[in-house]
């Protein structure tokens, strides 16, 4: 049989063995509806006030993840989330009304594993019975602006396996709860719905958004989350918090808070319950005017709080008493313990009709001169850095399944990806790669993925042993972007293992650092490859630089030998073209490397684009002074917020240094570079640029940005990713939701760009893939500028008191290098090009290098592989291979194409499962929700009527959730969808 026999199997959670499903399918039914009747009952005259007790414990802020969770540096922040836990905990068993939600995964996780078998009931008995409720269930609440989705659904799934796997279906979250990331991406969303969750609430909204909204009664609706997928998969409600998440002004109990307890002895003077009452129906009574039903919900917490709960719950028992006592006297008013999940189930039974949203909640702005958009490239070197990171966690998880046991356990010692995941899953939280916490804080989290890498470096060597039959030790040479290597500097002979994660043939340009003059490459086959050695800009002497080419999901293997190793004679610089120095002077920017005989680099962009009535310009180099620290104490530019003082970028440098040897390189000033290069057979210009360190010596913070600009007639649209997926409408100066009063022309037109952004007209279209999460606009016509660097001497008075001000190596400002590729298209084929480029940007090949050449006849070293047995077509992508169990693997194959974006790749496409691996027998499968932690057939969401649209209870019926297989092993994907397999598998 091709599928699991679950209904057999006696096992409480989705996750073990083969799967170990939720007790029978009957009873996980059974279970769900012990779940609703678990809700507390409410009053359908009266408005019923949930009463929602939490805490919200981030994963790392101003204090790191090991001092949050112990109570560490009280001096920085009093906050300990173990106390928490504890002491809720104990005030929850004491009354059976109360309730609580958590929500951190990774600090619950730590918790958990801490207890006795004792406690361990008490919290599964809470649980069981509703009174204890995850909500969201990842590992950490992540960020929306500055993630990828692959991330993103990793750190999700390794927080829902948890929770699966110790509390079986009681433990599976079923709202999705953001209440504290800084706008909210339609991507999240779509893949929330996903997920399985019926419900998303969030708590920052932009302060007019949030006005209108409330006028018109529209703070909650239902979010369409995707313009490719078949209503209702990516339909998700989708509610605004009243109070972001904290509780109603005057009714905070907790031990940080200042309000006054409730006072009920009429004997004392200070006796407050008759002000404390009105005062409640007041706000009550309020909040109900701006909410569509007789159900309003009230946060009754924040962060950090719940260290002693018996403050809160003692309180709110009596606040509780108290109110729902005037109902004698005629009051309307119903207050209830409750949980998102409750309220929720009250929405849906009022059977209304909601609005509808399909746009995003980017930028999000608090106030008139408070844009949150600066942190979409705060830290631009922990962002990039967790970008590599998540790569080479792709390809950790894809060895492990083709190197098998000995992976784990292998000639170079013990190695597995459990610290890497958990280190990436950290890393999403929305204080992490968003770039938004203290200094000390972000070396924990570059120290936990370095930690991770290297437990995955040695299972990466203990693999490619197995796989190539060579255990000679390998070396990965980390810091290649500034040129150090040392086994290549040294070595005469060497072997390049390349390793490529995709799932079709890739071809990349290789640049080491080595001090010959000469060297001889040679592929697998022994055959001589196309090389050259350039002047390095790095530590090293020279860069060699030649192509190399790696089969889907495998390796392949060059040898370099090095042929003259005397200093050679100084290059003499070629002169360029003379139309390519004509625009060099009109433009003030160089365009394009030069033609060298040798090497895969050719005459550059104005060559590519010769005929074309196409003109573009390199990019310029600028900065935005920032705002802060005068005497009219405006906002200051900060970790959250950009505030340039002035609409205008200054110029870093109109003339700068143009070297071209076998690139152009461009100094714009001393801390302000780049390099342009266009490859042979390329239609994609990489400019890979340096920035820092940023001087500040003139009292001023700066934020960087480079700036392409075209004859493009964009008319102020342009074109930016959501989480790498879907591509989403920018207008400048304009939001489609309300009438946009704007009042910061830069800052307020920026948004998130985590692989690419665009412009386009009817002929043409300039698309930037870039290399880590950035911000990006359009404030010119046939312009794009991006953001690269921040560095900033105020604090921007969200919380973390502290300037973005990176010290760097040297403690003078830190240096980032990146890259960025821009191609120009015809629109209705740029979508063929820059969606297999941003993956390639993602998941890039990994590199070891290992002493010696590489044995040729008659050894049984196996120096180039693949998974696969063929690579997969254009438009499929291979999102997750990953060790599930012994002998089941977790495989996500996803549609990388939007419906409409390309006229070859927008189709239907069909994938047999036993023909994908080379070495692996699949003989059983079973579709999961994406977060792998239901039986997709199982996965039955709230359904919910849009003012407007496709009606979300028809859909339901004709939904491609079940398609018919083709054949057993045949499954079709369908634009944009993601599709979660369990597998069981056999090796050949």
């Amino acid at each position: 049989s091709i599928s699991y026999n679950r209904s057999s199997e006696q096992c409480h959670t989705v996750g073990d063995a083969l799967l170990k499903c939720s007790f029978s399918v009957l009873r996980v039914r059974a279970q769900a509806n012990s779940r609703a009747r678990s809700c507390p009952a409410t009053k359908p005259k009266m408005l019923n006030v949930h009463l929602v007790p939490h805490t919200h414990d981030d994963v790392g802020w101003l204090k790191t993840v090991d001092q949050y969770y112990y109570g560490g540096r009280n001096d920085i922040q009093h906050a300990g989330v173990q106390y928490i836990l504890d002491s809720v905990v104990a005030a929850l068993q004491k009354d059976p009304a109360r309730r609580f939600i958590y929500v951190e995964t990774a600090f619950f996780y730590r918790w958990w594993k801490q207890q006795n078998p004792s406690t361990r009931r008490v919290v599964t008995q809470l649980v069981e019975q509703g009174r204890l409720e995850f909500i969201n269930g990842g590992w950490c609440m992540s960020d929306e602006a500055t993630t990828h989705y692959s991330a993103v659904i990793d750190q999700m799934t390794l927080g829902l396996r948890f929770l699966n796997d110790t509390f079986g279906e009681c433990g599976r979250p079923r709202v999705a709860w953001h209440i504290d990331p800084f706008g909210h991406a339609r991507e999240h969303a779509s893949l929330f719905a996903q997920m399985g969750f019926d419900g998303f609430f969030f708590g920052r909204l932009d302060y007019q958004d949030k006005a209108r909204r409330m006028k018109a009664r529209e703070m909650e609706m239902v979010w369409r989350a995707s313009q490719s997928l078949k209503p209702p998969a990516a339909d998700l409600f989708t509610g605004v918090l009243p109070n972001g998440y904290n509780p109603p002004p005057g009714f905070c109990w907790d031990q940080s808070c200042s309000d006054a307890p409730v006072q009920d002895d009429p004997d004392l003077d200070d006796y407050n319950v008759d002000m404390l009452v009105a005062t409640f129906l007041n706000i009550a009574s309020a909040q109900a005017q701006v909410y569509k039903t007789n159900h309003i919900v009230m946060t009754m917490g924040s962060d950090f709080q719940y260290e002693n709960a018996n403050l809160w719950y003692k309180n709110m028992d009596k606040l509780i008493r108290y109110v729902n006592a005037q109902q004698a006297n005629g009051s309307v008013v119903n207050v209830l313990y409750s949980t998102p999940s409750c309220y929720l189930q009250e929405l849906h039974l009022a059977n209304l009709t909601w609005p509808l949203k399909t746009d995003d909640f980017f930028p999000y702005a608090d106030d008139a001169h408070d844009f949150w958009t600066g942190y979409f490239t705060s830290r631009p070197a922990l962002k990039r850095y967790e970008r590599l990171s998540n790569s080479l966690l792709q390809t950790c998880n894809q060895l492990e399944v083709l190197g098998g046991a000995k992976s784990r356990s292998g000639p170079f010692g013990e190695g597995h990806s459990d610290t890497m995941s958990k280190a990436m899953a950290v890393a999403q939280h929305h204080d992490a790669v968003s770039g938004t916490e203290r200094q000390h804080v972000a070396y924990d989290y570059a120290k936990r993925l370095a930690t991770g890498w290297a437990h995955c470096q040695v299972l990466v060597r203990n693999s490619l042993a197995v796989l190539s039959g060579s255990d000679v030790p390998r070396v990965f040479c980390e810091n290649l972007n500034i040129s150090v290597c040392p086994l290549t500097e040294g070595s005469k002979k060497f072997s390049m293992n390349v390793y490529n994660p995709l799932a079709r043939v890739v071809t990349w340009s290789v640049r080491l650092p080595v001090n010959g003059t000469s060297y001889s490459v040679t592929d697998s086959n022994g055959k001589e490859m196309d090389s050259q050695v350039s002047v390095d800009r790095g530590y090293a002497k020279y860069e060699l630089v030649f192509e190399v080419q790696a089969p889907p999901m495998g390796y392949t293997t060059y040898s370099v030998t090095l042929l003259k190793a005397h200093p050679a004679r100084a290059p003499t610089t070629p002169k360029a073209p003379a139309s390519m120095q004509n625009k060099v002077r009109a433009s003030s920017h160089a365009e394009g490397p030069v033609t060298t005989p040798q090497h895969k680099i050719v005459q550059g962009w104005s060559g590519l684009l010769e005929g074309s009535s196409f003109i573009a310009k390199c990019p310029l180099c600028g900065r935005y002074n920032a705002s802060g620290g005068d005497a009219e104490s405006r906002q200051a530019s900060g970790a959250y917020i950009f505030r340039p003082n002035s609409s205008t970028p200054i110029s870093i440098n109109q003339n700068p240094n143009i070297s071209t040897l076998q690139e152009v390189r461009q100094q714009f000033s001393p801390w302000v570079s780049q390099v342009v290069r266009l490859y042979n057979g390329s239609r994609e210009l990489e400019l890979e640029w340096t920035v820092g360190p940023v001087p500040v010596a003139d009292g001023l913070g700066k934020e960087v940005i480079t700036r392409l600009d075209s004859n493009i007639s964009s008319a102020g649209y342009f074109y930016t990713d959501s989480n790498g997926r879907e591509v989403m409408e920018r207008r400048k100066d304009y939001r489609p939701t309300w009438d946009l009063k704007q009042t910061e022309p830069i800052a307020g037109n920026y948004y998130p760009i985590n692989s690419r952004a665009f412009i386009k007209d009817g002929r043409n279209q300039m698309t930037v893939v870039t290399d880590r999460s950035q911000g990006v606009s359009s404030i010119y016509n046939g312009s794009l500028e991006i953001m690269l660097h921040r560095r900033l001497l105020h604090d921007d008075v969200r919380g973390v008191e502290e300037p973005l001000s990176e010290p760097g190596e040297f403690a003078d400002g830190l240096v980032v290098r990146g890259r960025l590729l821009v191609m120009l298209t015809p629109p209705e084929t740029a979508a063929d090009m820059h969606r297999p480029l941003a993956q390639g940007m993602v998941l890039q090949p990994m590199l070891s290098f290992q002493e010696g050449a590489l044995p040729r006849n008659g050894s049984s070293r196996l120096s180039q592989f693949s998974g696969l047995q063929a690579a997969l077509p254009p438009a499929v992508h291979l999102l997750t291979v990953s060790q599930w169990s012994n002998d089941s693997v977790l495989l996500r194959l996803e549609h990388q194409y939007e419906s409409s974006e390309s006229k070859t790749y927008s189709l239907p496409v069909t994938v047999n499962l036993q023909k994908l691996f080379s070495t692996l027998e699949i003989v059983g499968v079973s579709e999961m929700s994406l977060g792998a932690n239901q039986w997709k057939e199982d996965m039955k969401r709230l359904q919910w009527k849009p003012s407007t649209g496709t009606n979300t209870h028809a859909a339901r019926q004709t939904a491609a959730f079940h398609r018919p297989y083709p054949t057993p092993w045949e499954i079709t994907l369908q634009p944009m969808e993601i599709r979660t397999f369990l597998l069981r598998v056999q090796r050949r």
